[in-house]
């Protein structure tokens, strides 16, 4: 079982009544080195159902007990680095990596946080987006140390990891699910820090590899004892090929946003592809106008709301639905709101109407609008309903807002449409995601209003609370 792969292991699962968790086993990457490395915790995060749970957990440890794996672990952690004679040949290599994994795993132990984050971890608060980041950068740069330098941790070793963190701080196990989204913002980050080098030979083993930059390896060795103007020719090449390789994409995508008909997967690839192309002209402050040219899908809410999921690990769009369904009912029972002309054109509309689809629609369209009143903030930098817009910051304009049949709703930053939306809630989630996808400051006057919903979107421990 120990070198089983995925596939291998997936079948293992349906030949005992347990193909409900293959899709999730795929996802995790459990081979069967993996599966034998699987605890307590780990399992109750792949496995939702208890009873699965219990049979998974019951034939792990039959099978480690009869192969006598915990024999040969406890062997491999405690006794000095004599191997048994009976392990040889193609075995040999496989017993290597698996003791120094059980090496790493037996040594491995949490970072020194900074005074700040261990302060915010000691209070038992749950971190805000940017106190994520800076703990993810400490495990990633504390496991890089552990790996001896090494970027490409296998899947074991960031369950290790990760597992290490929620045991000594349970609270940052939000749900049940803090452990799988703990687990991917660590595997993005590794990917983040991979992007960029150059000259670390394993990186660009797997690049060549997985088809990034093809052939630099060999151009780069070719170049490495010629003189230094061979040397600068061969360097100006890459960064030809890169932008080359760039623009192709661009120029698809361009292409694709024209055409009735879009194949959306590959859309969703090469939006992949070019992230960093578009990050990094965002926060060089490029002009809005040059960014939406170059990368016209981003006036798609799907693909606006796609980028904040991967920036934040936020769905936007679902988020803001729970919000409204919470909040709107409490929202138009507040006394602030009552002589509002949002609220009386509500309450004449609903007059007219009898279905309960509509009448919660309307509900939730009128709460919407109504939010920057309820927090004393300045509505105009909010949405502009049945009037120009005006604000140069994000800000929705609203048309005939309780007409089912005439409302409209788009998204405007620096006072050009970026995207037409269907509904209230699409409107506001792509109101907040515009803020953080390009990377603009809130407005001060509008700042309570986008602190409470960030603060119900980012799940944060004691969201703000309506007046």
């Amino acid at each position: 079982m120990e070198n089983w792969s995925v596939d291998q292991v997936c079948n293992w699962l349906r030949q005992r009544n347990l193909g409900e968790l293959v899709p999730k086993f795929r996802e995790e990457e459990v081979s069967g080195a993996a599966l034998l490395a699987l605890n307590d915790r780990m399992v109750q995060q792949l496995v939702k159902k208890i009873g699965h749970q219990a049979v998974l957990m019951d034939l792990i440890h039959k099978y480690r007990q009869k192969s006598g794996l915990e024999s040969l672990t406890y062997c491999c952690e405690t006794a000095s680095p004599k191997f048994p004679e009976v392990i040889s040949g193609k075995n040999l290599k496989s017993f290597f990596a698996r003791y120094k994994t059980l090496q790493w795993t037996s040594s491995y132990a949490l970072p020194d946080f900074p005074y700040d984050v261990k302060c915010l971890l000691a209070e038992k608060k749950c971190p805000d987006h940017s106190m994520r980041i800076r703990i993810i950068e400490f495990l990633q740069a504390d496991m890089t140390k552990y790996l001896e330098g090494s970027l490409y941790p296998n899947s074991q070793q960031y369950n290790i990891v990760v597992s290490a963190l929620l045991q000594a701080y349970p609270f940052l196990d939000e749900d049940g699910n803090g452990f799988l989204l703990w687990k991917r913002a660590l595997k993005d980050r590794f990917k983040y820090v991979r992007r960029p080098i150059e000259d670390d030979e394993q990186v660009l083993r797997n690049k060549c590899k997985f088809g990034h930059r093809r052939g630099q390896t060999r151009k780069l060795s070719f170049a490495e004892n010629k003189p230094d103007d061979v040397q600068v020719q061969a360097e100006e090449e890459h960064v030809h090929l890169e932008g080359g390789a760039m623009d192709v994409h661009i120029e698809w995508l361009k292409q694709e946003y024209m055409k009735t008909r879009r194949n959306w997967k590959e859309v969703n690839n090469r939006m992949n592809v070019t992230i960093e192309v578009r990050r990094k002209m965002i926060s060089n402050k490029a002009p809005l106008k040059e960014i939406l040219r170059l990368f016209p899908f981003l006036r798609c809410p799907y693909q606006l709301f796609r980028e904040f999921q991967l920036l934040t690990h936020m769905d936007i769009y679902k988020k803001t639905v729970e919000i409204l369904e919470v909040y709107s009912e409490n929202i138009l029972s507040l006394y602030v709101v009552r002589n509002n002309p949002i609220n009386i054109m509500l309450q004449e509309n609903l007059k007219r109407h009898t279905e309960e689809d509509i009448l919660k629609y309307m509900k939730m369209t009128a709460a919407c609008l109504l939010l920057p009143d309820v927090f004393g903030d300045d509505s105009s930098l909010f949405a502009a309903v049945n009037e120009e817009v005006k604000a140069v910051t994000p800000v929705l304009e609203v048309k005939n807002p309780f007409n089912v049949n005439s409302c409209e709703f788009a998204l405007y930053v620096e006072r050009e449409e970026v995207a037409q939306l269907d509904d209230c809630t699409m409107a506001l989630a792509a109101l907040v995601a515009a803020f953080h996808v390009f990377d603009i400051p809130c407005p001060k006057r509008i700042h309570r209003t986008l602190n409470f919903l960030e603060s119900l979107v980012f799940e944060v421990r004691s969201p703000a609370s309506l007046p």
